[in-house]
């Protein structure tokens, strides 16, 4: 059981406003040599959970994706809806961010959000013929211990699929352990954001004795603008899909949609929107056992914003510590996100936010340090993600339902 999101934003608080308060005053490299090795640890913690549980989230949600493909071809339809909108998730903050970061620059202050100065060196990019052989590892351990995501998150992907098709004894066997080993994670994780508010403290008052609490604040206020941003985008393109290929009018799918989005704002659950999603199919004169089917299924498989949003947290990360942006290095994470995005089931913000962004920056050759502090301020952009999760779930669930033909209703109002 993890502590309240806010405790850790004011933890996070706390360590910028004492951090301030105790630059100049001559006591720095104490405080330092005392709140940094918390903060390593605590950071520590959060890096050994990552490859087990995307292992584990990984086979078992492209398991059940799998599953719902041979459903029937309202499960195909939906699920070529959903590779498309990833895809294009990825591709829109790929080609976005780099270019509002551009006009809205990150600050100077910025760079103290780094755990240490060593990780200011930008990483070599590899060229595309080491790019292509790093794909498969030929030691996996050795790939997990120099965790290189693309070949671990690419050979889980493979073994996913094996697994659906063995003999059902065989294959719910290993389902049943890579499931057990997730849990058994989830709860080793929640210890770790236990500590949250001390960790975070620990990391954010380091911060602010490099670059005082004033100039820690205004980065971390650009950061979740910019990264919204981006699932911006992803909202504006549910409205595009309900409108293109559902046929529906944008201002009766704006109405339709809109009590959904006010118990997704308050709640930031797709989960908990559900019951008001299926009342906006409902409104919207949707076939009933097209919604009944695709909505449920969204809600567990599908998280259109975090190809999107994902990337833009490791290209801001990027841009910050001076790594070339190259095309290749934007397809590896665009690849990377829409792999992890399949295993992004149901999970709290704090816990998807670590193991969902932290194998794409790692594939990227970001450092992901940034991460123990940027995920005390998730709440924020996690109103955003949910907002435009439900809205495309709805959407997502009007082309599906018109891909099985008319439904029943040939003038669309606005």
């Amino acid at each position: 059981m993890t502590l309240p999101v806010w405790w850790t934003f004011g933890g996070l608080v706390a360590g910028l406003v004492l951090g301030g308060l105790v630059q100049g005053s001559g006591i720095e490299d104490a405080a330092a040599s005392v709140a940094a090795p918390v903060g390593t640890l605590w950071l520590r913690g959060l890096q050994m959970t990552i490859i087990p549980l995307v292992a584990s989230l990984l086979v078992m949600g492209i398991a059940q994706m799998i599953a719902a493909a041979r459903a029937g071809a309202t499960a195909r339809r939906m699920l070529g809806w959903v590779f498309v909108m990833l895809v294009f998730s990825g591709l829109a903050s790929a080609v976005f961010m780099p270019l509002l970061l551009d006009a809205f620059p990150i600050s100077e202050a910025a760079t103290a959000l780094l755990a240490n100065g060593a990780a200011m060196e930008a990483q070599e990019v590899p060229g595309l013929g080491d790019f292509v052989s790093s794909l498969v590892a030929p030691n996996l351990f050795a790939a997990a211990a120099e965790t290189a995501m693309l070949p671990l998150t690419l050979f889980f992907a493979v073994l996913a699929i094996a697994i659906t098709r063995l003999p059902d004894g065989q294959g719910e066997v290993l389902l049943r352990f890579f499931r057990a080993l997730g849990n058994a994670m989830l709860v080793i994780i929640g210890w770790v954001l236990w500590l949250a508010p001390l960790g975070v403290f620990a990391l954010a008052f380091g911060v602010a004795l490099r670059a005082g609490g004033d100039g820690a604040f205004a980065t971390l206020i650009h950061y979740i603008l910019t990264v919204s941003a981006m699932g911006g985008i992803v909202l504006l393109a549910a409205y595009g899909l309900a409108v293109t290929i559902g046929r529906i009018g944008p201002v009766r799918f704006a109405r339709a949609v809109l009590p959904a989005q006010a118990v997704a704002i308050s709640t930031q659950s797709s989960l908990a929107s559900l019951p008001a999603m299926l009342d906006s199919a409902w409104r919207l004169r949707l076939r009933e056992d097209t919604a009944d089917f695709v909505l449920p299924l969204a809600v567990a498989i599908f998280r259109a914003t975090s190809p999107a949003m994902n990337m833009a947290v490791a290209i801001y990360v990027a841009t910050l510590v001076g790594i070339e942006l190259t095309p290749l290095t934007l397809a590896t994470g665009i690849a990377v996100a829409f792999i992890i995005s399949v295993g992004s089931v149901s999970l709290p913000g704090s816990i998807s936010f670590v193991i969902s962004i932290g194998p794409i920056a790692l594939a990227m050759g970001v450092p992901i340090e940034p991460l123990a502090l940027l995920v005390a301020v998730e709440m924020l952009p996690d109103i955003m993600r949910t907002l435009a999760n439900v809205t495309m779930n709805v959407a997502v669930t009007a082309a599906t339902d018109r891909g099985a033909g008319e439904t029943g209703v040939s003038e669309q109002e606005n």
